[in-house]
């Protein structure tokens, strides 16, 4: 049994490529909101007092793009001069047309937007069914948010990002080795102070005690300090942290980002529909971690391919799981909309903390209730096991 360290990061809302995916997904809702037909691909980029919004919208809503944009950055906290970047007097460029008539006729016949590779993944590792580096980098951060909403310290600012490095023995975690959190501060606090408020406050308050130690290496804030951040310390793209959104490097990733779509682009909807399948496949208790790869045509509603991998930890053959997952699970387009209800406004807050392994009701992919049906379906009855989670 081999040992070995596996790593995977974070980032905040304020980090600069999130705030550009949050904006995106911003927009993306208030069009919903209105015509939930809305055909959207909306990019954002922003930098110091800055944004720049350019894509495709096909959508019978009325909406004042520049105005929704200055309130997700309102929101997130980038709203005084003093951070280079100030929700009230940035400049923003709209650069937004309609959607190509070559990709709306695939679309309208209930075709897959745009041809790719989709995966999806689950593990029994936490109860999240995440893999523990990325569940406890995303727990930091969302600590670190709290603290800076809640007022628990004033020198906080929106821009962050957590890293974990995970000790395993073969599949199994056993310990944290290093953590790193680099948080934007204003000037007026010490190294020392943040230093002490993040490992005693964050990281010891969602890491559990049992996997960190005297050995446990913390870097906080490593450079030395990080007064400047967000937009105004880094240029942020839509789609640039497509690995922060999904598994953390664990599970394999398509290449496609997430925000600014709406679900008639595979990319988004047939990973979160991906998700949804592995997820109940482990909470069947068919497999302890579970890979699902769906794959699309442009134009065509039905994946070119199927593939589920369990690596080795399946309770019945994988033809088996594969068979039943077509029968259970609506792949085309259309039926992962319907299924997943993803013609909702609810993707502003998916732009942030990750878009899996989150416990929200709008968060429709991460229900297991497939899974007593999936038993059934390969023989081994509807009464579906309590997981058994390494790390809780």
């Amino acid at each position: 049994m081999s040992n070995y360290i596996f790593t995977s990061e974070s980032v905040s809302m304020g980090h600069p490529d999130k705030v550009s995916d949050q904006v995106s997904d911003g927009i993306l809702d208030a069009l919903l909101a209105q015509d939930p037909l809305s055909r959207v691909a909306c990019e954002t980029l922003c930098t110091t007092d800055f944004v720049c919004l350019a894509g495709e919208i096909t959508s019978n809503a009325k909406v004042d793009y520049a105005a929704i944009a200055r309130k997700v950055i309102d929101e997130i906290g980038y709203n005084s001069d003093d951070l280079g970047f100030n929700a009230k007097t940035c400049e923003i460029d709209v650069r937004l047309h309609s959607q190509s008539s070559d990709i709306a006729m695939g679309v309208d016949r209930d075709g897959a937007g745009d041809q790719g590779l989709m995966f999806g993944y689950a593990c029994h590792q936490t109860e999240e069914f995440m893999p523990v580096p990325i569940a406890l980098s995303h727990r930091i951060l969302n600590r670190l948010t709290e603290a800076r909403q809640k007022g628990e310290v004033n020198w906080l600012r929106p821009d962050s990002k957590s890293q974990v490095s995970v000790e395993f023995e073969g599949s199994r975690p056993v310990g944290v080795s290093a953590v790193v959190i680099s948080t934007q501060h204003a000037e007026s606090v010490s190294q020392k102070e943040i230093s002490d408020f993040a490992i005693e406050q964050i990281i010891k308050d969602v890491v559990p005690a049992e996997f960190l130690s005297d050995k446990t290496k913390y870097h906080i804030n490593p450079t030395g300090q990080f007064i400047i951040g967000g937009p105004h310390g880094d240029c942020g793209l839509t789609g640039r942290k497509i690995i922060v959104d999904t598994y953390g490097g664990w599970g394999r990733h398509g290449g496609g980002a997430f925000s600014g779509k709406d679900s008639t682009k595979v990319d988004r909807s047939a990973a979160y529909m991906a998700r949804y399948v592995a997820k109940n496949i482990v909470a069947a208790g068919l497999a302890t971690e579970c890979e699902v790869q769906l794959a699309y045509a442009i134009g065509v509603a039905e994946p070119v391919s199927v593939r589920v991998d369990t690596f080795g930890s399946a309770e019945v053959d994988e033809s088996k799981i594969e068979a039943a997952v077509r029968e259970i699970f609506p792949l085309t387009p259309k039926g992962i909309i319907e299924t997943l209800d993803l013609r909702r406004p609810i993707f502003q807050k998916t732009a942030w903390g990750g878009h899996f392994g989150r416990n929200d009701p709008d968060f429709t992919w991460e229900s297991t209730n497939k899974a007593s049906a999936l038993r059934e379906a390969v023989g081994l009855g509807s009464e579906v096991p309590q997981t058994e989670f390494v790390m809780s």
